[in-house]
């Protein structure tokens, strides 16, 4: 069984099919959504927070993302849902959660990206299904 499940929530249909995944078949659970702001790596990211006003514009997307998560929770009837806010690499953050938290396993969605798009884009689904220590469900 598990107690306290994140779902990485992004507001595409994937993400939202995960999270009301989890909450149909963690009933008992504590549920989690985690936007992650993208931030660039390598040499764009050494620019990180010079442009304020756009560091504000991706926060107040991000909070209104998990807006749109808590209106699903609520479609289900789910009153003990929380919501958390990140920034960094989306699957190293996701990772790196699972590892500091006490989260037992990940519901996550899958964009369901073939051939060649998946092999030049990647797949943050992909990374962290071989990168985090505890069970993950992709959810399509």
């Amino acid at each position: 069984m598990s107690d306290h499940i994140l779902v990485p929530y992004d507001g595409s249909e994937p993400a939202e099919s995960a999270l009301e995944y989890a909450f149909e078949n963690f009933s008992d659970a504590d549920v989690t959504a985690l936007y992650v702001l993208s931030v660039p790596e390598g040499y764009w990211g050494a620019f990180e927070g010079a442009d304020d006003e756009i560091s504000d514009e991706a926060r107040k997307r991000g909070e209104s993302v998990l807006e749109e998560a808590t209106a699903v929770a609520k479609e289900h009837d789910i009153d003990d849902f929380e919501t958390e806010l990140a920034s960094g690499t989306p699957d190293h953050e996701i990772v790196a959660r699972v590892e500091e938290e006490a989260y037992d396993t990940v519901v996550i969605g899958s964009h369901g990206r073939e051939g060649v798009s998946r092999i030049l884009l990647g797949s943050v689904a992909e990374n962290v299904v071989r990168r985090a220590p505890v069970p993950v469900m992709v959810v399509r």
